[in-house]
């Protein structure tokens, strides 16, 4: 494992915000000495069938940071989300702060450029983006230090990000009963995320794990913060000494039995825009359907 800046002694203040309609969870982490705070995977409300957006979710973010009277510096995406729509700049134009994703983004924005057709002015650079982390970069939330962790396999762009005792895992893991996030897509490797699955389970075992997406599965309340420990024990997928081979095993049988998540297409488009709706030579704003191409 790469020598990251771990510090057990951090403990941030951690809000969720559960979203029903895309099993979402988005977090508020603030830094209790400075009241400084980072938003971590917002969502972007859409009826995809009226094709109409609002941002009732982002806006109780909002509201609990300004209730709270926290200093908002940093907007953080795990990844390109494919299935929901990121409202980092709503959130941004709110309250400031910087939007960071991992500097893999480019990948996807080369490989979804050419599957949504996108023109040259589209920029395949991740300037759509404030801040792009490669593996162990490391940023301030107030007097807290927060590193970024490389962990491809689900996409090519996938990071957790670590705060003190906190890590949000993104969709690399699901709680133990839950576990793991399809290896399917384009760039996805089965392999490769067992990889980076063993990398988080190598963090201290107390360390507090904080998931993007949870399902309730069989009929249980929606759960979203677990450990180290509990992941290592329990986790159905990769826990108890489970091997990589049994892993992709399963995981790449499992995956051809999937369908492609609902809100897929106008995900992907938004997302590696930094959560910016694209638009037409009009100005509008403006979603494509790419026929046969997922």
């Amino acid at each position: 494992m790469t020598d990251y800046p771990v510090d057990m002694n951090v403990r941030p203040e951690v809000a969720s915000f559960f979203d029903p309609s895309t099993n979402t969870i988005s977090y508020v982490v603030t830094d209790p000495e400075t009241r400084t705070c980072a938003v971590i995977d917002s969502v972007m409300d859409i009826d995809y069938a009226a094709g109409r957006i609002t941002h009732d979710h982002a806006d109780q973010m909002i509201a609990h940071i300004r209730d709270k009277g926290l200093t908002l510096e940093w907007i953080i995406e795990t990844h390109v989300h494919a299935d929901h729509l990121s409202a980092a700049p709503y959130i941004q134009e709110a309250l400031g702060g910087k939007i960071g994703i991992g500097a893999k983004i480019m990948v996807i924005q080369d490989t979804f450029g050419k599957i949504f057709n996108e023109g040259t002015e589209f920029q395949r650079d991740g300037s759509q983006f404030d801040a792009l982390f490669e593996d162990g970069d490391t940023y301030r939330i107030g007097n807290m230090t927060a590193f970024a962790m490389y962990t491809p396999g689900h996409t090519p762009a996938c990071m957790v990000h670590v705060i003190g005792n906190a890590a949000f895992v993104g969709d690399t893991l699901f709680m133990p009963d839950g576990g793991s996030a399809r290896a399917d897509f384009p760039g996805g490797d089965a392999g490769v995320l067992y990889d980076s699955i063993q990398k988080v389970l190598a963090l201290p075992d107390d360390m507090r794990l904080f998931m993007c997406h949870d399902y309730g599965p069989n009929g249980r309340d929606i759960q979203w913060e677990t450990s180290v420990a509990e992941e290592k024990a329990h986790n159905i997928h990769v826990g108890g000494g489970k091997t990589r081979e049994e892993f992709v095993t399963f995981r790449t049988e499992r995956d051809a039995q999937l369908d492609m998540p609902k809100l897929i297409i106008p995900s992907i488009q938004v997302n590696m825009r930094g959560g910016t709706v694209p638009r037409d030579k009009d100005g509008r704003a403006m979603l494509k359907v790419p026929l046969n191409g997922l």
